[in-house]
């Protein structure tokens, strides 16, 4: 740690945008990519942050990503709001659609937002934490590529497969969490294996169906849910909810998708959004009360809430910017470099 590079989160946030604008990015579909891994670099959510500018440029640079997509966003049923992420990136079609699914949301008190055809390779949360700053509640869920064994199996079914919830607070920041159906999740493993360590037993298998703690192993076999056939189940919720209900490609489509490129997965994302003002009415002051009530019977025991750790980080790396260890640093400069190249071209 003690060679770790330091830059403040608005220096990081500009060598991502401008790594991004110079892959071909807009400028809007920039900000919005640049925006989320931000989130999670500010956070010190390692796998969802920086790291992640790595893959989003092979992705471009694979010509899989519409370099001008233009989300288009449509209204299905009353309380359903479909964006076309027109294969761009899930968080520029997300900040196209969210205005309107929050309108609908508010109207009439339950929305939910689909987007089709979007490259997704961030965490859930900065999407519901959005939305809880807003007021309101939402769930968020979104497949992957086809990483993940089911219980009792021995090949790849299920991507990832993350969920994510978010309750609003008055006095506090959001209830949040957000954790993959699998394990650990892939970018950790990634993590890893760029560090030379040795997975936790548990969470791998290799390509024979033997279990493994060797991250480049775990790379070529398939990961394990959590929790054996309960995240199992839930996976396939997550697949069936973010896939065929929106229309939308399971895990094992979006990887064939790739044709064996390595780029992020592409497939569709759902989002859950409610109002509890409408829900309520005039009793929501004592229902959010009754809200806090949960939450200090947990901390009051030392027990912590799933986002405390996050918002801690984050006070951090406001007051003292992140650190980047230096083989990432040196990969960010590289790009960065041929950023500038390509701007003078």
């Amino acid at each position: 740690m003690g060679n770790d590079v330091t830059l403040s989160l608005d220096d990081a946030g500009a060598l991502c945008r401008r790594v991004l604008a110079g892959v071909g990015l807009s400028a809007a579909h920039a900000d919005a990519v640049a925006e989320v891994i931000m989130a999670a670099e500010r956070d010190e959510c390692r796998s969802h942050g920086l790291y992640r500018l790595l893959g989003c440029v092979h992705t471009v640079r694979s010509g899989k990503v519409n370099l001008d997509a233009r989300p288009t966003v449509t209204k299905s049923a009353p309380a359903i709001v479909t964006v076309d992420a027109d294969f761009g990136f899930s968080s520029f079609a997300l900040k196209t659609g969210l205005p309107l699914a929050m309108r609908t949301a508010r109207r009439l008190g339950i929305a939910a937002l689909a987007i089709n055809r979007c490259f997704h390779f961030s965490a859930l949360w900065p999407e519901v934490e959005e939305l809880a700053e807003h007021g309101f509640a939402a769930i968020a869920l979104t497949p992957s590529h086809s990483w993940v064994a089911p219980a009792g199996g021995s090949r790849p079914v299920f991507g990832t497969n993350p969920f994510a919830f978010a309750w609003p607070r008055r006095q506090q920041p959001p209830f949040i969490f957000d954790f993959a159906t699998s394990a650990t999740a892939r970018g950790d493993i990634e993590l890893m294996l760029r560090a030379g360590q040795a997975l936790p037993p548990g969470v791998a298998i290799d390509a024979q169906g033997n279990p493994t703690t060797d991250p480049a192993e775990a790379l070529r076999g398939a990961m394990l849910t959590f929790g054996g056939h309960k995240g199992s189940a839930l996976a396939a919720m997550v697949e069936l909810l973010a896939g065929p209900l929106i229309g939308d490609m399971l895990s094992l489509e979006s990887l064939a998708f790739a044709e064996g490129t390595q780029t992020v997965p592409c497939h569709g994302e759902l989002l859950v959004i409610l109002d509890p003002s409408r829900f309520l009415g005039d009793r929501l002051g004592e229902n959010l009360d009754r809200a806090e009530r949960l939450f200090d019977a947990i901390t009051e025991q030392g027990a912590r809430l799933p986002s405390e750790r996050r918002y801690n980080a984050r006070s951090r790396s406001i007051d003292n910017g992140i650190k980047i260890p230096p083989p990432l640093y040196e990969e960010l400069m590289k790009l960065e470099a041929a950023a500038d190249v390509a701007e003078n071209v």
